[in-house]
């Protein structure tokens, strides 16, 4: 079965209105609930949040030595906030779970597939 990417991103400098502890509860619940979906379908493998692109570090290679400095690698406002990495039939399956979990946390998804 192909295996997919649906990953989230931010963009730094934008803030979203502050959510009260009962929306976040709510908001959690919904995402749950959605999990639970995915894996009652054995398409979740994996999900994951990370932490802010600040406390990132990225390891290069330097004229044959490693180089490790802060991060985030990409010169760009928009960074991956979190993941899932799901098992679909096709891309039509994939997209209709990251169009589950984009209406659970209002913020677009990115659907991309492995490479076989």
């Amino acid at each position: 079965m192909p295996r997919y990417l649906l990953s989230t991103h931010s963009v730094a400098g934008t803030t979203r209105e502050p959510m009260t502890e009962e929306e976040m509860h709510r908001g959690f619940a919904v995402v749950e609930a959605i999990e639970r979906e995915m894996r009652a379908a054995n398409a979740l493998v994996f999900s994951g949040r990370l932490l802010e692109p600040a406390r990132a570090r990225v390891v290069r290679p330097s004229k044959g030595r490693v180089k490790t400095t802060d991060g985030p690698y990409a010169e760009t406002k928009e960074q991956i906030g979190g993941f899932y990495i799901i098992d679909a039939a096709d891309l039509d399956a994939a997209l209709a779970w990251a169009s589950k979990v984009t209406v659970a946390i209002d913020t677009p998804i990115e659907v991309r597939p492995f490479m076989d």
